[in-house]
């Protein structure tokens, strides 16, 4: 059986979901608060059981393991409260028991710590970041590639907002009449390109005195919050550097593209999910970039690590479940990564992968 974390029943709520990372809704969380000790070890079995085979679990599994000290019978009886309660379903007549949405929801709020990265994976991850340089798109896209690997499920990564991004350098070009440009190179290589009307006294001089007042200023600045420019005192030139910040910090600019979204593992879908039709929907989600970015906003929005099943905001994802995780650059969150898979997926391992991913890929951008 898989490494799936402990839980522990008897603790204050609020603890055991802020440990584990994840929240529950009021009406879970006080239906988890009704279940004593000897159902909780019995649903965790269960769960746990369900996510390494996929079959349904009777009670003589939950007997043979031998560190439940009672009979089948009231092992039968604890499962069929369960049951009654919402945290397991009962698929056929003569078969074990599932878990529903509700059951994985407590599953995933009573753990009490995640689990440890197996070695192989460890080393996959230390060996990737370890080369992991160059253009930022380039390593977004394969972080999803070595998020996938390690869980065995979609991986999706955004990317940094433009507002996030530093500025590499900046340059002003005269263009025929009266027409500027100015090119910004950012610290993932896009270039953002502004046309500027020039004043009618601006003098090729007055141009290669406003580089140079970029040269000084910009380099390393986060483009979303620019400092004021250094002038130069000379009216003409100061014009010209102020006409140029303001084009680089317009927040109103349409033609910017939006978050990018980096998506592996999309082959994994056909493996886990039978039906064809709910991998059709799956991956029709997934080429939509900017429903991804808002899926994983709502879950990190409402306090949540994890959305399971019908939490999920969108009816196709009803059978799936997303782990996300942001990360950060300088204090300050500028994307997401997470992954994508059934309802039966081994929780701890993902909530462990995609904490040392996210964890790993923030202080990669810090390092440049």
């Amino acid at each position: 059986m898989p490494a799936l974390g402990r839980i522990e029943c008897q603790h204050d709520e609020s603890d055991a979901t802020h440990r584990a990372g994840v929240s529950a809704t009021d009406s879970e969380a006080d239906k988890s608060r009704v279940l004593d000790a000897r159902k909780s070890k019995i649903l965790e079995k269960i769960v746990a059981e369900h996510i390494e085979t996929g079959q349904p679990v009777g009670s003589a599994h939950i007997v043979r393991e031998g560190d439940i000290e009672v009979s089948p019978a009231t092992v039968r009886s604890d499962m069929a409260a369960l049951e009654r309660e919402g945290y397991l379903s009962h698929p056929y007549t003569s078969a074990g028991r599932v878990p529903t949405n509700l059951g994985y929801r407590f599953f995933v709020d009573h753990l009490t710590g995640l689990a440890d990265l197996d070695p192989a994976g460890e080393e996959k991850v230390s060996e990737f970041f370890g080369r992991a340089h160059g253009e930022l798109e380039r390593m977004l896209r394969d972080t999803s590639q070595l998020l996938s690997q390690l869980t065995e499920h979609a991986a999706v990564v955004t990317g940094p907002t433009h507002e996030t991004l530093t500025v590499r350098s900046a340059l002003l070009t005269k263009l025929q009449g009266r027409d500027a440009l100015l090119i910004a190179v950012l610290s993932n290589g896009v270039v953002e390109k502004h046309v500027l009307d020039l004043a009618a006294d601006t003098s090729d001089n007055d141009i290669e005195d406003a580089n140079v007042a970029f040269r000084t200023y910009l380099p390393g600045q986060v483009l979303g919050r620019l400092s004021a420019p250094i002038l130069t005192g000379k009216s003409s030139v100061d014009k010209l550097v102020m006409a140029c910040h303001r084009a680089l910090t317009d927040t109103e600019r349409s033609s910017m593209p939006t978050d990018e979204v980096y998506v592996g593992g999309t082959a994994h879908m056909a493996e886990q999910f039978p039906a064809v039709d709910t991998v059709r929907e799956v991956l029709s989600v997934l080429e939509q970039s900017f429903v991804v970015v808002s899926l994983l906003r709502d879950v990190l929005s409402q306090g949540h690590n994890v959305s399971i099943g019908t939490e999920n905001a969108m009816e196709s994802l009803s059978e799936c479940s997303l782990v996300v995780a942001p990360y950060g650059l300088g204090g300050e969150v500028v994307g997401t990564i997470g992954v994508l898979g059934p309802t039966r997926m081994n929780y701890p391992q993902a909530l462990t992968a995609v904490a040392v991913v996210s964890k790993r890929l923030g202080r990669q951008l810090a390092s440049g």
